[in-house]
């Protein structure tokens, strides 16, 4: 399924109204959305959908005409993802980025919501791929960390990806850059989209991320 096959069914406003007790977080990685969308959601009662705990799934329902950069990745040895080439190219080749297997997040959101309410997180929600299926604009929220967050989060959680590579070194500064230049991105299309987001730096605490989420949402 491709990311924008829904609105080519003419079932656009159909799908945003069966869609409108979701709330969405994205951001870039490290930004903490699992930690907050879990706060959030056991405080109002909702159930949380990661984007990140169902990739596996989302890659073997995947086929290769739907996803042709998956297909590609899943080619390369640990180097050649992550060592061998530049954050650029790292980043322009990453099929997650590229929006594939996003109509399957939709499908999934679909089920779900026969029972509660949800929360859907991850880097995956891509600010114009979730534009289009928001009823209310105040259910999205995109976080955005600073360089220096981004690291220090990673710092906590470990560098698993980069020592299963030859130079664990390079290949973390690689895996930086290229979420650097990723959070960039997403901030100037969060702006050109007008849709909300919450910038976080080092000062910021988890309790303050979350109350600012849940204003925004206006939970």
């Amino acid at each position: 399924m491709r990311p924008d096959e829904h609105e080519e069914t003419g079932d656009a406003a159909a799908l945003r109204a069966r869609l409108q007790p979701v709330y969405w977080i994205g951001g870039g990685s490290g930004a903490g959305k699992s930690t907050i969308a879990r706060r959030i959601a056991a405080q109002h009662g909702l159930h949380v959908y990661s984007t990140d705990e169902v990739m596996p799934d989302h890659a073997s329902r995947s086929t290769p005409e739907d996803a042709p950069y998956l297909r590609r990745f899943k080619t390369m040895d640990m180097d050649e993802r992550w060592v061998n080439r530049s954050p650029v190219i790292m980043l322009e080749t990453f099929h997650w980025f590229r929006g594939e297997g996003f109509g399957l997040i939709v499908e999934d959101l679909l089920r779900l919501l026969a029972d509660t309410g949800v929360i859907a997180e991850g880097f995956r929600l891509l600010p114009y791929l979730v534009k289009p299926l928001l009823a209310e604009p105040g259910h999205a929220v995109w976080l955005l960390p600073t360089p220096e967050f981004r690291r220090a989060a990673f710092d906590r959680r470990g560098w698993e990806i980069p020592r299963k590579t030859s130079d664990p070194e390079l290949a973390q500064r690689n895996l930086l850059e290229r979420d650097r230049i990723f959070t960039d991105r997403l901030v100037d299309e969060t702006k050109r989209l007008e849709l909300p987001v919450i910038k976080i730096d080092t000062a910021m605490n988890e309790g303050e991320l979350v109350r600012q989420v849940t204003q925004a949402f206006g939970l």
